[in-house]
This record gives structure tokens, C-alpha cells and sequence, in this order.
């Protein structure tokens, strides 16, 4: 039996610019998954609720986290999504157990957990690394997390299938950790904190080491997963296509800051900001000058916008490429409209990337499906066009500095 209180595999990690690891390649289960007065939950018992409640962390006179308050409803997708020390993976480190908050607390149901240990949270953790046991082989590093919980043997090779299969990895069972790439072991891992279907969920980027096609995959087998066992996720990404993908709300973090948290497709048509408005979609950002209540300057054409105009002088027009439509000549006055000299047109595949140029220099792009009709539709550089853009998707926002 492991004696909690002595062993290394439960210390906390406590230092600026860490990344969520395990001391050790049992931890991300042993620490997170598996105990609670040495017996397994039962599976199957649905989401936990989690609560942070004015969260500071602070590394001398770095402040990691600023105030950060966030409440998730049981069995709900929640993303952690922002640039490199935004403080996502302190977050997380702070719901873990692994890291003690400057101030604030963290909550789990009606149960305060802010100085509970990690191996005392009942708690499912994917960490970035693998963590695996390069002495077991694949079958065994995933049956691990039933072993330790007790779980009738009998039912052992058929989770382990079953999970295995769930990441892409049937068949697998005897191969040895040492024979898979990086991203076949991340995939085990993902099994192994899976298999036993936790309450609640913590992922740090767990689909980061995959392939562009494994991954878009996986992030589907994870939304389905997902809403198949109820369970609460809480997942770090810094890709803002796998978190509106899979999450019910997505949370934007900038310098520690939680700036907005919103459905994704809220998130991303109603920014709060122009950092927001930059982070989430493909968007050009151009500036421009308040007239009245539903129009903007920019330059000298006049933009109509359907939603009301903040308030004050630093404002931006926030542009999604796919929001902007080549003009059909069809005459809707409702449409805003801008004409651009093509610079480039950039062949990615399923679509078309097309720059322009405005007459006072501003730099636009908007995003054409790559068939047959959009190249007869899209001149060649140096060519004029017309695109419209609805005021519906007229996106005006507070400038904030970068």
C-alpha cells in the first residue's frame, strides 16, 4: 500500500514557468485519479460541478493568475484557451492540486479542496507528457488505473479494447511503450486516464503531439466521449479550433487575466475586445471612428453595423475572413461594401485565401471555398473586387494594447 503522506509522487509543483508533470509515470494516475481512502468511485456518476473563487498566484512579483473567478456546471466542456503565460496551465495546476493558490479558493460540489492534495480529488489528469511505464506494456500501462482502483479483473480486457479503440489504437495490446511514436504514446495516455470514466477531467493539450488529421479526429471522439459519460471537462489548448470544437464554453486568458468566457460561436462573433476578436477566428483588425449609435467611419466609407457602437475614441472593426462575401451585384443596400486591389491569392487546400488592399492602403483577406466557381469569381492579382460584408457581422470593438 502507498503511504501517501511520504511518497514523492504526490508533491506539489510550486514554481514559475512550470509545466504540469509528473514526478513519476504512474502519478498522472495515481495523484489525480485514483485514490480516496484507498477504494474506486463507482463510474458512470455523472459531472462535478468546480468553482474558483478570486484566484491569485503570484511567483515573487510575477503574477501567474489575477483574480481569476470561474464557475463550471457539472458535465460541461470547458477550454482554457490563450497565448504562451497567459496562466492557463497554472489554472489547471491550481484545480490539480498541484500547485496552492497566493489567495482565493477552488471548490468541487459543496467541498472546498483548495489545500486538498491532489491524490484526494478523485480527479482525471491527461498530462502533456506521456507518463508512461516503459517497463508495461500498452494493455498494461492502460489497465493500470483499474488495477490501482481494484475493478474486477474480469472486466479488464475489454475496457482496455474498448479504450484502445477509442484513440486509434486497436490492437495494440502487446506492443511495447518503447515501439510507439510520440503520438501513439500520447494516445495511450489518454486511454489510460479515460478507461475508468472520472468525474471530472483536467487536460493539459493532450492532442498537441498528434498528426493534423489524427487530431481533428480525436478532438470529435472526445466531444462524443465526452457527452457519453457526463463527466466535467476542464481542457488547456492554445488551439482555438480544437476549443470551439469540443467545448460547451470557451475561457480566454491573457496576462493572467480571465478576459471573456462564452459558447464558442458567442465567442466568437460578440469578442469583448480586440485582443479577443484577434485570438478567436482568422480576423483582420483595421481602425475606425465612431459616427453614431450603428455606424463607423473607416476612412471615408461609412459602415453600418446592426449592433450598438461602443463608446469611446480607440475603436476597431474586427473582419472574419469568412464573414466577407464576393459581391454578386444583386444590389442589397443593407450590405457594407469595399472595394480592394487582389494581392495574392493563397491556394490551402479546402479553401482560398485572398488578400486585398484597399484604396487608403488598409490590408484585408477573406476565405473562398477552393471550387471550380470561386476561381471564375476571384481575379488575378492587381485585379479589382468587391466584397460585402452583412451588418450583422459588423464587429466593432474596444482597442486594447497587444
Amino acid at each position: 500500500m502507498i503511504n501517501r503522506r511520504k511518497s514523492k509522487l504526490f508533491r506539489r509543483v510550486d514554481a514559475p514557468g512550470y509545466k504540469l508533470r509528473s514526478c513519476h509515470p504512474g502519478c498522472c494516475l495515481l495523484a489525480g485519479q485514483v485514490w480516496e481512502h484507498g477504494e474506486g468511485h463507482s463510474l458512470g456518476t455523472g459531472g462535478e460541478s468546480v468553482e474558483i473563487r478570486s484566484a491569485c498566484k503570484s511567483y515573487g512579483a510575477v503574477r501567474a493568475l489575477d483574480n481569476v473567478t470561474l464557475k463550471v456546471a457539472p458535465r460541461e466542456f470547458v477550454s482554457l484557451l490563450g497565448p504562451s503565460g497567459s496562466g492557463k496551465t497554472t489554472l489547471l495546476g491550481l484545480l490539480g492540486g498541484f500547485i496552492l493558490p497566493s489567495s482565493g479558493s477552488i471548490h468541487f460540489g459543496e467541498r472546498d479542496v483548495t489545500f486538498v492534495p491532489p491524490h484526494q480529488r478523485d480527479i482525471g489528469v491527461v498530462f502533456q507528457n506521456y507518463a508512461l511505464f516503459p517497463h508495461m506494456n500498452v494493455g498494461e500501462n492502460v489497465a493500470f488505473a483499474l488495477r490501482a482502483r481494484r475493478l474486477p479483473k474480469a472486466s479488464w480486457a475489454e475496457r482496455v479494447r474498448a479504450a484502445l479503440a477509442m484513440v486509434g489504437l486497436a490492437g495494440y495490446e502487446e506492443r511495447g511503450v518503447e515501439q510507439l511514436s510520440g503520438g501513439q504514446r500520447q494516445r495511450v495516455a489518454l486511454a489510460r486516464a479515460m478507461i475508468f470514466e472520472p468525474r471530472l477531467i483536467l487536460m493539459d493539450e493532450p492532442l498537441s503531439a498528434l498528426d493534423k488529421q489524427l487530431r481533428e479526429s480525436m478532438q470529435i471522439e472526445l466531444r462524443q466521449l465526452h457527452k457519453r459519460i457526463g463527466a466535467t471537462i476542464i481542457y488547456v489548448t492554445h488551439d482555438q479550433r480544437e476549443a470551439l470544437t469540443m467545448s460547451d464554453r470557451v475561457a480566454i486568458l491573457k496576462d493572467g487575466r480571465l478576459l471573456q468566457i462564452d459558447r464558442p460561436e458567442r465567442l466568437h462573433d460578440h469578442p469583448v475586445d480586440s485582443f479577443v476578436a484577434s485570438f478567436i477566428g482568422e480576423a483582420s483588425l483595421l481602425p475606425v471612428v465612431r459616427v453614431d449609435d450603428n455606424s463607423v467611419a473607416l476612412g471615408a466609407l461609412i459602415l453600418r453595423s446592426a449592433r450598438t457602437i461602443p463608446n469611446g475614441n480607440a475603436l476597431m472593426l474586427a473582419v472574419h475572413s469568412e464573414k466577407l462575401l464576393i459581391d454578386d451585384g444583386a444590389g442589397d443596400t443593407a450590405r457594407n461594401r469595399l472595394t480592394g486591389t487582389v494581392t495574392d491569392v493563397v491556394y490551402q487546400g479546402e479553401s482560398l485565401r485572398v488578400f486585398l488592399t484597399l484604396a487608403d492602403g488598409t490590408a484585408l483577406s477573406l476565405r473562398q471555398p477552393s471550387h471550380h466557381e470561386a476561381y471564375r469569381r476571384i481575379p488575378a492579382p492587381g485585379g479589382s473586387l468587391t466584397v460585402t460584408l452583412h451588418p450583422e457581422d459588423t464587429i466593432i470593438v474596444p482597442k486594447v494594447p497587444a
